[in-house]
């Protein structure tokens, strides 16, 4: 029996390491993922925004870990977070909190779509369509 519930868990963790691959991340029933993050010694949460990949959720919410809890935060990417000793926030409410965090994972998304949409319209002009008709122009009776 022991052995069991030990698989139950294991697999509940297995399933909730997919559904949610980084920490403070869920996604939509309609396939947005949204990140938000509990303010420390209150009960409410910081809205960290919605976003169409993982990845930028997930740096919106280490951005915002990272001014609430300092160089200490456990950090989806530890790699990532530029620390600019010029640009320390002054106010650390969460409002300003909220604008960096959506800022870079707004920048993160920009550049995810762009790198997608790249390699799309890539492959798009390696196929030809076969149902178009010729123009004049490129036509080979020419």
């Amino acid at each position: 029996m022991e052995e069991g519930g030990c698989c139950t868990s294991s697999r509940k963790k297995r399933q909730n390491r997919q559904d949610k691959p980084y920490r403070g991340i869920r996604m939509r029933k309609w396939g947005k993922w949204v990140a938000e993050i509990r303010e420390p010694n209150k009960r409410s949460r910081i809205w960290l925004g919605s976003y169409s990949s993982p990845v930028a959720a997930a740096r919106a919410y280490d951005t915002a870990v990272f001014y609430l809890r300092g160089p200490t935060a456990r950090l989806n990417f530890p790699e990532c977070i530029v620390k600019d000793d010029d640009e320390q926030p002054l106010d650390l409410s969460a409002a300003s909190i909220r604008k960096k965090a959506t800022d870079v994972g707004a920048r993160v998304d920009a550049a995810l779509h762009a790198s997608t949409s790249e390699s799309n319209s890539i492959r798009f002009f390696d196929k030809p369509d076969l149902n178009e008709y010729p123009s004049p122009e490129i036509s080979e009776d020419n």
